[in-house]
């Protein structure tokens, strides 16, 4: 079966299924409010427990627990980035040890990934089966070496960029001269405005729930870079948001507010925390013009915003014509900004950036300017220096600086 197909049949099974447990709900008597569920999985000691509250019902008030136990981390999430690969292989182990013999106390993980593939196989029965990888071969027993070492997980979720599912089914992409659109790294983007595409991505996202994932951390949650100079060249879908009445700018914006507000609301019985990673650069701006970013309104609808930082991609700003090379300025200016954005909002929610720990060779013609341990650092304490206790380190490689100090002010 297809991918489409499979995706056809999982959306009709899971709508017989919600009648019937709505059904359910409504003539259950107060001693049997808890019901357990085995699942298919070698380790059947895992429960999932449904919480039925008295009338009147609402589903979303339907909580889902894993069994885990990961405690939010007390004196601030401080994580670093696994792939797939580095989750489910030997690297696994050293980045193991890397957190527990450091400061550091969390990982955030790829469950979906950059190409759009699942990281994990799931059963040949499952929608998702066509599009998921054995990176991650046993993904209960990395959840339970988590648990063990007190390592708070974050699953990482590629929403737009997604080549698959573009690949698959064009209608839900960006078309050029009837062909699917890639980008100058060849990467293919599936269509913010198409609530198909929402729904393919949230249900991603619950199985990581299921999974024990105490986060679900969305990236790519934007359209493509530079999308306001192809708007009106490249075909596709404006779906509900076709008769709006607004200019693109603004269409784009509110597609992405929506979708974010949408994915919270759903992840809502699964109890857990909802983050966004975000342009840097969209803190400077009202609302970025082409990826349909706007801090302040996707920073309303997350319990956590990962503003992805890195000096290396600013060019001169904040008065800085280095970036790459001031880390301490940079973000010390970076997080003066967010702050007044932040507070300005009723609910604001944990900031936690993205800082960089890797080289950026692109930049430079002669030598390079090289990533350390003083440099890393120097992003942490203009962090700590502006009350943003919490960050994320990335290294695409996976590959992390030795002998950092990550709590420098203590």
């Amino acid at each position: 079966m297809t991918l489409t197909g499979r995706m056809n049949h999982f959306l009709f099974s899971l709508s017989i299924m919600f009648v019937g447990l709505f059904g359910f709900a409504l003539g259950v008597q107060a001693e049997e409010n808890e019901a357990e569920l085995l699942t298919a999985s070698e380790h059947q000691h895992r429960e999932l427990q449904l919480a039925v509250p008295e009338a009147p019902v609402s589903f979303a008030r339907f909580t889902y627990d894993s069994g885990y136990d990961f405690p939010y981390p007390e004196d601030a999430v401080r994580g670093i980035y696994l792939t797939g690969h580095s989750a489910g292989g030997s690297r696994f182990e050293t980045l193991l040890d890397l957190v527990d013999t450091t400061e550091l106390n969390s990982m955030v993980i790829d469950i979906k990934d950059d190409d759009g593939y699942l990281t994990y196989k799931v059963d040949e029965d499952d929608p998702y089966y066509d599009i998921s990888r054995n990176f991650i071969g046993n993904p209960t027993e990395m959840m339970e070496t988590l648990e063990a070492h007190e390592i708070y997980p974050i699953a990482r979720v590629v929403v737009f960029k997604d080549s698959v599912l573009a690949k698959e089914r064009p209608d839900l992409s960006f078309l050029e001269d009837g062909d699917v659109w890639v980008n100058n790294r060849g990467e293919a983007f599936v269509n913010p405005y198409e609530k198909e595409v929402w729904d393919y991505n949230i249900e991603v996202a619950k199985k990581a729930a299921e999974m024990g994932f105490r986060e679900i951390q969305f990236d790519y949650v934007r359209y493509p870079e530079g999308f306001e100079r192809r708007d009106e060249i490249l075909d596709y879908s404006q779906g509900d948001y076709e008769d709006v009445e607004m200019e693109g700018v603004q269409k784009r914006v509110e597609a992405v507010t929506d979708f974010v507000a949408y994915a919270r609301e759903q992840l809502e019985p699964y109890d857990v925390d909802v983050s966004v990673d975000i342009f840097g650069y969209a803190v400077t701006v009202e609302e970025t013009p082409g990826i349909g970013q706007n801090f302040s309104r996707i920073s309303d609808n997350v319990d956590v915003i990962s503003s992805m930082i890195y000096p290396s991609h600013w060019t001169p700003h904040f008065g800085i014509d280095n970036p790459d090379e001031e880390p301490y300025e940079l973000v010390n200016e970076y997080a003066q900004l967010e702050n007044e954005i932040l507070d300005a909002l009723d609910t604001p929610p944990v900031s936690r950036p993205w800082l960089q720990d890797f080289d950026a060779p692109w930049l430079y013609s002669g030598e390079v300017f090289r990533y350390g341990v003083d440099e890393v650092e120097a992003q942490i304490r203009a962090l700590n220096e502006n009350g943003i206790d919490e960050f994320l380190l990335w290294n695409a490689q996976n590959t992390y600086t030795e002998g950092v100090d990550y709590t420098p002010l203590d």
